[in-house]
């Protein structure tokens, strides 16, 4: 058994200082076996270049990942679930996509012999124009605009709830539900929409599996708290919206999170802000160093 470091601690989390494969080896892991009611983490994209944070590519990619993936199985619970990010790459020199996402999905499912619940992408409005020789100079391509986000879970029913994610209404539902009345029968899709369908006041629309938003912002604890102190701020942050939705669709108060690939520690922030309990681990000291600004009311609680 290997020992890791405990970085920092807040009222409901731990961060620990490690690589994922040391953490594996340690008796925190034994510790969390079936425990745990949501893995949600954003890992190394499968890149044909190497970047800041760290990555691999090709068939060495494949297999770490799956390796990984595939123990960190037995610490969910039965009901529990596993989202994981996984963004596009392209081949060297070419304006021709990788499919080595598509591949590690694949990988990480049947090696861990997870269900794909449903497929989720995040699409951030406010991308770079990239890959740039194709799409700023040669202008043969369009700019790559998303990310996956697979759902995975150990049950064809792990625990959700959408009522937890609901949307506001808009102007014109709020309308109908006063006035009581729009066009009902056959649709030109089929359907077939009933007298009172749209009657009932559920309190907000369900949302779709495609979250849209950027993170673009200059300021927040995380950003200011790195500059105060001269810290690296990780290249690839998570925006917070997105393990927001998440936790609240898949988890309940109380419930344990856990990011193996923590980076800035989004993640992380948004259990704690919702009350779940959370472990994270992170391997880059830097960036464990920045994240501790997320969780420090003032530079007096340091």
């Amino acid at each position: 058994m290997r020992r890791v470091k405990l970085a920092y601690k807040t009222i409901y989390g731990r961060c620990y200082l490690s690589s994922i494969e040391d953490f594996i080896d340690s008796s925190i892991y034994s510790s969390l076996k079936g425990k745990v009611s949501l893995i949600l983490t954003s890992p190394p994209f499968p890149l044909n270049r190497k970047k800041k944070y760290g990555n691999l590519n090709g068939n060495d990619y494949l297999n770490w990942l799956s390796g990984i993936t595939n123990k960190l199985r037995v610490l969910l619970k039965r009901n529990g679930s596993f989202v994981l990010e996984l963004g596009n790459s392209w081949q060297p020199g070419k304006p021709v996509m990788s499919t080595l996402s598509l591949k590690a999905l694949l990988s990480v499912q049947e090696s861990g012999n997870y269900y794909l619940c449903q497929n989720f992408i995040w699409y951030n409005n406010a991308k770079l124009p990239t890959p740039a020789q194709w799409v700023n100079i040669e202008r043969i391509r369009v700019k790559d605009s998303f990310t996956n986000l697979w759902w995975l879970s150990k049950s064809s029913r792990p625990k959700a709830n959408n009522r937890n994610i609901l949307n506001n209404y808009s102007d014109s539902m709020n309308k109908l539900l006063v006035s009581k009345k729009y066009n009902s029968g056959l649709r030109p899709s089929e359907h077939v929409i009933g007298e009172k369908t749209f009657l009932n006041n559920n309190n907000g629309s369900i949302p779709s599996n495609v979250l849209i938003g950027t993170n673009t912002h200059a300021f927040s604890k995380y950003i200011n708290y790195c500059k105060r102190h001269e810290i690296k701020l990780h290249p690839a942050r998570m925006p917070i919206f997105i393990p927001e939705f998440f936790i609240k669709f898949l988890t309940k108060p109380g419930d344990l999170v856990f990011d193996p690939f923590a980076g800035s520690n989004t993640t992380a922030e948004a259990a704690e802000n919702l009350k779940r309990k959370w472990i994270s681990v992170e391997q880059n000291a830097d960036y464990v160093l920045g994240s501790k600004g997320r969780f420090l009311e003032d530079e007096t609680n340091e």
